[in-house]
């Protein structure tokens, strides 16, 4: 594992994890927490995600506004990735399955290759794992710095970037990402394992069911 990443990982360990002790099932809010004062309270602001803007693959234009009150997984990805993506898709399309059919729920899975992971390449990507509702699982591309920002500590607290020594130019977290309606993170798993994704599934209706739906 080479400095920047290492750094980066030493960087995530610092984070506050908050959770609630009186309910176990309550999933941790993870990042970094601020505290405001307001009429002599002190508010926990707790880290979310950015605004973005990107395209998927039916070209439509994608911000946060898409997963507004939603509960969504992320990940990061690249089209030619030789070694951990495509298992990471097929490992993703079974959350898919699992929930294609629940009311708010989204998949955004962002391309780190946007130069070669075009619109077209992302539709045929989509199509051929056998992704047939588009609105429940966006693949997007867009502007690659801004891409690499929604990365970052400030955005999904994963590692992405260019890297002329790891297999395919490109270094990316193998992780799927889960959040709250509020864009809040609640969970990282291991996408290249199967019981990481089984506790994924396990644990995205604890979400749910703390917004009050099943």
């Amino acid at each position: 594992m080479n400095t920047p990443i290492k750094v980066f990982f030493s960087c995530l360990m610092l984070f506050v994890i908050s959770c609630s002790e009186s309910n176990k099932e309550m999933l941790p809010i993870m990042g970094r927490q601020t505290f405001k004062e307001v009429d002599g309270k002190v508010d926990t602001i707790f880290h979310t995600i950015p605004n973005f803007q990107l395209v998927d693959q039916d070209s439509a234009i994608i911000t946060e506004e898409v997963v507004e009150g939603k509960i969504y997984v992320a990940d990061f990805f690249f089209g030619t990735c030789p070694t951990i993506c495509p298992i990471m898709k097929q490992q993703m399309l079974r959350v898919y399955e699992r929930f294609k059919d629940q009311p708010n729920f989204v998949i955004l899975s962002h391309t780190i290759d946007p130069d070669h992971d075009t619109v077209a390449y992302l539709n045929e990507y989509a199509k051929r794992l056998g992704v047939e509702d588009n609105k429940v699982w966006h693949f997007l591309t867009g502007n690659k710095e801004h891409i690499y920002d929604l990365g970052s500590p400030e955005g999904y607290m994963v590692p992405v970037g260019e890297d002329e020594d790891a297999p395919g130019g490109y270094i990316h977290s193998g992780a799927f990402i889960l959040l709250d309606k509020d864009r809040r993170v609640r969970g990282f798993y291991d996408g290249t394992k199967a019981e990481e994704v089984d506790k994924l599934m396990q644990d995205i209706p604890k979400l749910f069911a703390a917004y009050g739906e099943e």
